[in-house]
């Protein structure tokens, strides 16, 4: 026993001290706990997410510990399945605005002169609308799916990756090793791939888990105001607006929306861990003062 927990400690050491802060081992712990009910679902869930068998709006207690909808649907099972739909469309809209509002900063700030105007002047009218507005313009022309929303929310995301990659490349492409690698004869997007995006990759990533909130708010506000998934679909913004019916049974609303915070702040709490941990400054800050 003795050996197993100096094992675990001398792992747990190892960690870098901004990993060993309160809040970074309570969002690791939530966004994990968050993603294994994702996958174990149909495991975990008490009820047929979809399955109109127990009491209308029944309150929480023993055989639905969430309490029922208006259909006599498990609100539990229902809010465990929403992950699967929730959790990875989020993921999946960040990666794509990751991919392509990095890729067209890049470009932008790598090759400069019309390329660069016209791709900021393309992010700088996206940025002239307001975001939510936006992005339900979008999903209404579009029609109304989890799909298209999406793709609305995508439209409304991308150029802040663009702006923050262009600044980037910029302070790059200047330096030493890129313009040596160019008078080897390295083509420009070879040099952009090797030397350029590796060095610029952190401060992109601490965005994107910083945005993995903002991008469920929006794919779950366009579904409580009907323009991303359908019912009878268990999607966590879907629920909420459910409950906005039935006001007086609280829980209708309650428990999916606190499934949303929950998400929303474990991986605003990692975004911040992973900003201190990749910040030579922010690190060495907080070493100091942890001994």
């Amino acid at each position: 026993m003795k050996r197993a927990g100096l094992f675990a400690r001398s792992r747990v050491s190892r960690l870098p001290q901004a990993w060993r802060r309160p809040l970074a081992v309570v969002g690791t712990v939530v966004a994990l706990a968050w993603i294994v009910v994702a996958l174990a679902a149909p495991v975990l869930a008490p009820h047929d997410p979809l399955a109109q068998e127990l009491p209308r709006l029944a309150p929480p207690g023993p055989g639905h510990w969430l309490g029922t909808d208006q259909l006599g649907r498990d609100i539990l099972s229902r809010i465990m399945y929403g992950a699967r739909v929730s959790i990875p469309l989020t993921l999946l809209l960040v990666a794509l605005s990751v991919a392509v509002g990095g890729l067209l900063g890049a470009c932008a700030g790598y090759f400069g002169r019309w390329v660069d105007e016209t791709i900021m002047r393309l992010a700088d009218l996206v940025f002239a609308f307001p975001t939510v507005i936006l992005a339900m313009v979008v999903a209404a022309a579009l029609g109304a799916s989890l799909g298209n929303a999406v793709l609305a929310v995508l439209v409304v995301a991308w150029p802040a990756y663009a702006r923050v990659t262009r600044g980037l490349v910029l302070g790059v492409r200047a330096r030493e090793f890129v313009l040596s690698g160019r008078l080897l004869g390295f083509s420009a997007w070879r040099s952009l791939r090797v030397d350029v995006l590796p060095n610029v990759t952190g401060p992109v990533l601490v965005l994107a888990t910083l945005d993995i909130g903002t991008a469920l708010l929006l794919l779950s506000g366009l579904s409580f105001l009907g323009l991303g998934a359908k019912p009878p679909s268990p999607e966590w913004g879907a629920m909420v607006a459910a409950g906005v019916d039935v006001f007086d049974s609280w829980w209708v609303a309650t428990f999916p929306g606190l499934a949303i915070l929950t998400v929303v702040l474990a991986f605003n709490f990692l975004g911040d861990t992973l900003r201190d941990a990749l910040d030579p400054r922010t690190a060495g800050a907080i070493k100091e003062r942890a001994l």
